[in-house]
């Protein structure tokens, strides 16, 4: 009887969780390299469900089959042999299927980080820097950056260029495609698009402190008739963004949406070409590491 019940309520609870649980934005793609994640998520979920299925269906079938029965204690069961053809097939399985999963993850992997095809436009470059716990968006080919939100128009291909004024960070943005990580001292490239207009939801997927859970971003995604006329109107109404204002920004912890004319990249370009490594690569920085050592030098002699 205890066994029933518990039986029903392990299932009320399970209906009751799902009940409440929303679509998985990751199975919903509004770009090609999201699409591409979401049927490999599907594929190999499907594989895992039917795996899952046939063995707990040869489970019930060797529970029932061998199940204890009313035997003299005298009774010996036949002696069975093993059979190669039953071995052979417990792994080869594994194998083929490891195998397959293998040779789809390496094809969709090159996918993903290739420019996405089928675009007539040039690519939308645009910087996405973390501080804690803000994302900065620069548009150096339009001149503007926001904080906190990001527009892209539609039916063109997105360069993410991705990096960090603090801990290590990751920009994700679920519908699009996958998370890439943002760091110090390097840059790293991210290629996206969205097919689909919209409001998508962006956020750090990378635990990095107190600011975590709240470090996200908006992200609008529009036509390109919709798309220039939103520069056009932050040109005529933003304003400019300084030097000694975006050090202000940096200071600050959380932070609502803004947005400015210029970039910081022009005053403070990120760690890529011969600013990138430690220190950003400043040939300025080596140049003091040489005089520094000059100056030890004549100081001893």
């Amino acid at each position: 009887m205890r066994f029933k019940w518990a039986i029903l309520f392990f299932v009320l609870t399970i209906a009751t969780v799902l009940t409440g649980c929303e679509q998985m934005i990751v199975l919903d793609p509004k770009g090609p390299q999201a699409a591409v994640q979401a049927r490999d998520i599907i594929l190999s979920a499907g594989i895992m469900l039917f795996i899952v299925l046939v063995v707990f269906g040869m489970l019930i079938y060797m529970l029932v089959k061998y199940r204890a029965s009313k035997q003299g204690d005298d009774y010996e069961p036949p002696h069975i042999e093993g059979s190669p053809l039953v071995e052979a097939i417990f792994i080869g399985i594994p194998i083929v299927i490891v195998a397959f999963l293998s040779v789809v993850s390496v094809q969709s992997n090159y996918k993903v980080e290739a420019p996405p095809e089928g675009y007539e436009a040039e690519p939308l470059v645009i910087y996405a820097a973390s501080s804690n716990w803000k994302w900065h968006f620069s548009y150096p080919e339009e001149d503007i950056e926001t904080l906190n939100y990001l527009y892209i128009p539609t039916d063109r291909p997105l360069e993410f260029k991705i990096y960090s004024f603090g801990t290590i960070s990751s920009f994700w943005i679920p519908q699009l495609g996958g998370q890439k990580y943002g760091m110090a001292d390097m840059v790293n490239t991210l290629h996206l698009a969205a097919d689909v207009p919209g409001e998508y939801m962006g956020r750090n997927a990378n635990f990095n402190g107190e600011g975590f859970a709240e470090n996200t971003f908006n992200v609008k995604a529009m036509s390109q008739a919709e798309f220039d006329k939103w520069i056009e109107d932050v040109k005529n109404t933003a304003q400019p963004l300084t030097e000694e204002k975006f050090t202000e920004l940096l200071e600050h912890g959380h932070l609502g949406q803004m947005t400015f004319t210029g970039t910081h990249l022009s005053f403070l370009p990120p760690p890529e070409g011969e600013h990138g490594g430690h220190n950003h690569g400043s040939s300025s920085t080596n140049n003091d590491h040489d005089d520094h050592d000059k100056d030890e030098e004549h100081h001893h002699h």
